[in-house]
């Protein structure tokens, strides 16, 4: 049995390093799991950080093994979730849907080396936001590790990173009051002489059907916002004045909204929806377009803006945040123990020597029938079993393995097969052609005679095999 679990062990591990995998074994249930729990508070870092409004307090839970074995995985869980605290970690900006938060933990280990796992997570992707909006933790972080020599290692929590990857695409910012856009990034009205027009057509396609109009000269409009591109989204109008455009601060551009891109005028009533300008390839991070009316008879209109983010430009960090305990985290020491050989179950062979009477005996030996050694039976031809080819011709044999059987592993499969040496030149097919078999429980006689005994003990050993291959070609059992 010692020879077949070997044979097994090597067969499996030859199949993983052939594809090229490490597999790592199981936590053994004896491990004393290790369960800290540490609270931190996040600061703002980045220059658009997530910790908008104070600094967020976060419960964290980690667990992993403090009894291991070499070779064992050191698997760090860390659990994050918001304490009960109202201060949450927020949107940064306008952003379509597909928003992620990126945590990253830091546990400092010492033992016979020194260094810093990181476990690492990201939460599940956001839906569109408007700043303030609150953004949902990654559930768990990990880092998966193996111990590779005998020894203790001391375990200390660390700070956890937190940053914000926004998606690629668009997102409209409507003109709508501070319950819509909650923040100090809301569209600005300037105090002169703004009107809210609400519940339009919805024929004249504006955004929500509403619309915000002035007639005075040098009233402005502004949005701040975090990306990479804005447009400017208005009606065209007969009686639209001209309009002036900033952006960053510094005037870019002045459009006519009564007139077409061939400059011809239009006979348009607040056909709305229009983008009547924009701007692509900025810079990622926050910044502000102002419109303003230029002096002049006409209204000048705003329905929204729309803001744009190319996710390749957003540098790492722009958002983050630095979450710190708020106490001295406690260390903790992982005892890593050397892995115990498997012992042999009482009865087996500890040298790991084929015991001798499995040896084959010269000239075919005295072999029982109904018991040959291993309980292996030959099959006829066509029947189950391995066949292999050793120069004497073919011998098939039943897949299953005695105790005291040499085994010869052919795959990772736990299934062995036992091969003997063929005694003829090839399995026979039918019966021996020497008259009727003796009965099979008939009394040796003959063993009386010690000359009887060298005769028959030759001869007979050939004939049981040529009986035995006879019952199995003739569907005996």
């Amino acid at each position: 049995m010692k020879r077949l679990r070997k044979a097994l062990i090597a067969a499996s591990v030859g199949s993983a390093a052939t594809l090229g995998m490490v597999v790592l074994p199981q936590v053994p249930a004896s491990a004393a799991p290790a369960d800290v729990v540490v609270d931190y508070l996040c600061d703002p870092v980045g220059a658009s950080s997530i910790v908008r409004n104070g600094p967020v307090k976060l419960t964290t839970n980690l667990t992993f093994a403090t009894d291991l074995s070499v070779g064992d995985p050191l698997n760090l869980t860390w659990k994050l979730a918001y304490a009960d605290d109202p201060r949450r970690l927020q949107a940064p900006g306008y952003f379509g849907e597909g928003g992620e938060v990126h945590a990253k933990g830091n546990v400092t280990h010492r033992s016979s080396w020194q260094g810093i796992l990181q476990p690492r997570g990201v939460s599940d992707s956001h839906g569109p936001l408007e700043p303030d909006d609150t953004l949902m933790l990654p559930e768990m972080i990990n880092d998966p590790g193996q111990v590779g020599r005998a020894g203790t290692i001391s375990l200390t929590p660390g700070n956890i990173e937190l940053d914000f990857t926004p998606p690629d695409g668009e997102v409209v910012v409507n003109d709508g009051d501070d319950a819509d856009n909650p923040s100090d990034m809301r569209i600005v009205y300037s105090s002169n002489g703004w009107e809210s027009k609400d519940d339009l057509p919805a024929s004249e396609n504006h955004v929500h059907n509403d619309l915000h109009e002035t007639a005075n000269e040098g009233a402005t409009a502004m949005l701040t916002f975090v990306g990479t591109g804005v447009k400017y989204i208005g009606p065209t109008d007969k009686d639209s004045s001209k309009v002036k455009i900033h952006l960053d601060d510094l005037p870019v551009a002045t459009i006519d909204p009564s007139r077409d891109e061939s400059d011809v005028p239009v006979n348009d009533d607040l056909d709305g929806g229009k983008t009547l300008w924009e701007w692509s390839g900025l810079n990622y991070g926050k910044h502000t377009i102002k419109i303003e009316k230029v002096s002049g008879e006409g209204f000048m209109w705003v329905d929204a803006f729309e803001v744009s983010t190319t996710t390749a430009q957003t540098p790492t960090g722009y958002h983050s945040a630095l979450c710190k305990p708020i106490d001295n985290p406690p260390t903790i020491v992982v005892t890593v123990g050397e892995r115990a050989e498997p012992t042999d179950p009482p009865g087996e062979d500890p040298g790991g020597e084929e015991p001798p009477d499995d040896e084959e005996p010269p000239g075919g030996g005295d072999e029982d029938p109904e018991n040959p050694p291993g309980g292996d039976e030959q099959q006829p031809p066509g029947g189950g079993g391995n066949q292999i080819e050793d120069g004497l011709g073919q011998v098939i044999v039943n897949p299953q393995v005695s105790t005291s059987a040499s085994v010869t592993p052919t795959s990772a499969s736990p299934t062995a097969t036992k091969y003997y040496r063929a005694q003829v030149a090839r399995t026979p097919r039918g019966g021996v052609d020497t008259g009727e078999a003796p009965e099979e429980n008939e009394v040796p006689y003959g063993l009386m005679a010690v000359g009887m005994v060298v005769v028959m003990g030759t001869a007979g050993g050939g004939l049981l095999m040529r009986r035995r291959g006879a019952a199995h070609a003739g569907g005996a059992s």
